[in-house]
């Protein structure tokens, strides 16, 4: 163990906090991440269909309105897709047995692939309903994800919640709730990985290689992106108590975000062979 591990900042959860009578309102960074990830990848989806030369046959697949309507779509896929996606993927005999605790959002607990589900429902039924080329609109939702997953991450952080595992790392820190042992900050690494770094890589194949060109490439780079980029960080986040490893391998085994994350790596591949036959 270090000598020496980096305290962790304290920072309030809640923003804010407002009381009148007996109501309590919150305003907690949780909160806020989502609402600005979901802003800013708005106002992203907007700029790039203002660049119609990205597209094929140099048009956008909608207007630059449209994003702001297919917004409100998404954000009803990522609230109740991410919610449920942690009631069964990671505690569905707690929550069977409090079925009363699903709607409590505010107190935490939401799973990322249950909210790409959400999202990827919801772009579909919004695409059909308005005509849209789908693997289009899909490709400029691919682009605007790593802005949520940036700010999602650093929310966690700031929860001091899904914090690494116990290690003699010099960047080390003692997460409250997680007893004395200095810890991996692991949601810096999936911060910096699926948000700084996915994006970045995502964005320079659109911007300057022309993959928006072949619809469904960058939907394949973000599958294979992200479900690389955490079966990485799950090697140093500290796995679910109540799930430990779902396949045990040697002394350490696959977690249930590997479990779900790698697959993902082969999906985004089929996207961008799928892509490459077609043009």
């Amino acid at each position: 163990m270090p000598i020496f591990a980096i305290p962790y900042p304290q920072i309030d959860p809640a923003l804010f906090t407002i009381a009148l009578g007996g109501f309590e309102f919150s305003l907690r960074w949780y909160a806020l991440a989502y609402i600005g990830g979901l802003i800013l990848g708005w106002r992203l989806m907007v700029r790039l269909m203002r660049r119609p030369g990205l597209w094929p046959a140099n048009k956008a697949p909608m207007t630059p309105a449209q994003p702001e309507e297919l917004l409100t779509w998404m954000i009803l896929g990522v609230i109740l897709g991410g919610r449920l996606g942690y009631v069964i993927f990671y505690q569905p005999g707690y929550f069977l047995d409090h079925p009363g605790e699903i709607l409590r959002v505010w107190e935490g607990g939401m799973s990322f692939h249950g909210g790409f589900i959400g999202v990827i429902v919801s772009l579909i039924l919004y695409a059909r309903a308005r005509g849209m080329p789908l693997l289009q609109a899909g490709d400029a939702v691919a682009l605007a994800a790593p802005a949520g997953l940036l700010f999602g991450r650093l929310a966690n952080f700031i929860n001091g919640e899904l914090w690494g595992r116990v290690t003699d790392v010099p960047w080390a820190m003692v997460f409250p709730g997680a007893g004395p042992e200095p810890r991996h900050p692991s949601q810096l690494y999936e911060a910096g990985l699926e948000g700084l770094l996915l994006g970045a890589v995502m964005w320079g194949l659109a911007l300057w290689r022309g993959w928006l060109k072949r619809p469904g490439s960058v939907i394949g780079v973000f599958f294979i992106g992200y479900g690389l980029a955490r079966s990485v960080v799950e090697n140093f986040r500290q796995w679910d108590a109540q799930l430990g490893y779902m396949i045990e391998i040697g002394s350490g085994g696959l977690t249930m975000g590997q479990m779900l994350s790698l697959p993902m790596v082969l999906i985004g591949l089929g996207f961008i062979w799928n892509a490459r036959r077609a043009a």
